[in-house]
């Protein structure tokens, strides 16, 4: 006799998911960098620039409190940045719906080894970005 179990979500649509998650991200955080772009070349365009010497840029948009407050002026780097950062958390959703996927299908090894590698990389980041 067979048994007969229904799974919530077969592995085929987890990477159907996985991928659309992925594919979405990618073209979002794209749709954002080319506006931020366009904002950034409206406001900077007619700007002279003098090459003759190195002026480094100012670090200013390199923590997620000071890209939230860029946005908020409607900055173009601010805006370009913030599609980087959402470039970022991409691969980080794919891990916690994986986490999920893991959950779902009783795989408690994946679990734990999804687990430590979002960890490490909150942890990595949360160094850089809050800062």
């Amino acid at each position: 006799m067979k048994k007969d179990v229904k799974r919530i979500f077969v592995d085929k649509d987890v990477q159907v998911i996985l991928g659309t998650l992925l594919r979405f991200g990618v073209i979002l955080s794209m749709v954002v960098v080319l506006i931020g772009g366009m904002v950034y070349l409206n406001s900077q365009g007619k700007a002279i620039v003098d090459y003759s010497q190195f002026r480094s840029e100012h670090a200013d948009l390199t923590s997620i409190k000071a890209i939230f407050s860029g946005l908020l002026s409607l900055q173009g780097k601010a805006i370009i940045q913030f599609g980087i950062v959402l470039l970022i958390f991409t691969p980080i959703s794919r891990v916690i719906f994986s986490v999920f996927g893991f959950l779902l299908e009783k795989d408690y090894m994946y679990v734990v080894i999804g687990l430590i590698v979002l960890s490490i990389i909150i942890f990595s980041l949360t160094n850089k970005l809050v800062g």
